[in-house]
């Protein structure tokens, strides 16, 4: 097994200027639930995420990445973003590997830590009508806002073309 290269939120940060995207970050308590982050509501504005790690029969891997209160019916998703099975959730070990984050913090962030390109990145089309976007920065105790133009521009530059797609009821 080769040794993953932990990447920090510092190196997330690093590139994201390197591509001039404007981006905030609010520090915070560890965050592992949607409800846990409910308080955080007031000081940072936007859209914010929930972030489904999943994968079908055929061990091809997607990030989900959805408004915080919307449902995705795991059932008949991979209708609609493409997979050749029912998906299920993605396994720790393979989040690690290929995202560098650990369960509680998935993130659409993660696509930077993918430099072998095995995960595809699914936005849901009602997350996009937000102008600014908030998800992890690789770790669950802080939040990073960037732009929605900036954040497919971000996807792109780390060699991911995301698919906006309708995957929320």
């Amino acid at each position: 097994m080769t040794e993953i290269m932990q990447k920090t939120a510092a190196d997330l940060f690093a590139f994201l200027d390197s591509l001039n995207i404007p981006q905030t970050t609010k520090n915070h308590a560890p965050v592992f639930t949607v409800s846990e982050s409910q308080s955080l509501r007031d000081e940072i504005p936007g859209g914010h995420t929930k972030n489904l790690f999943v994968k079908d029969k055929k061990d091809r891997y997607f990030v989900l990445t959805v408004e915080e209160h919307a449902t995705v019916d795991l059932k008949t998703v991979h209708k609609v973003i493409g997979a050749s099975s029912r998906v299920s959730f993605g396994k720790p070990e393979m989040m690690l590997e290929y995202l560098g984050v650990v369960p509680g913090s998935v993130t659409v962030f993660g696509a930077f830590c993918d430099t072998g390109n095995n995960v595809t990145f699914v936005l849901d089309e009602d997350l996009m009508h937000y102008d600014t976007i908030n998800g992890h920065p690789l770790s669950n105790d802080a939040t990073t806002s960037i732009g929605r133009d900036d954040l497919i521009r971000f996807l792109e530059a780390t060699g991911h073309t995301p698919l906006v797609l309708k995957v929320t009821d």
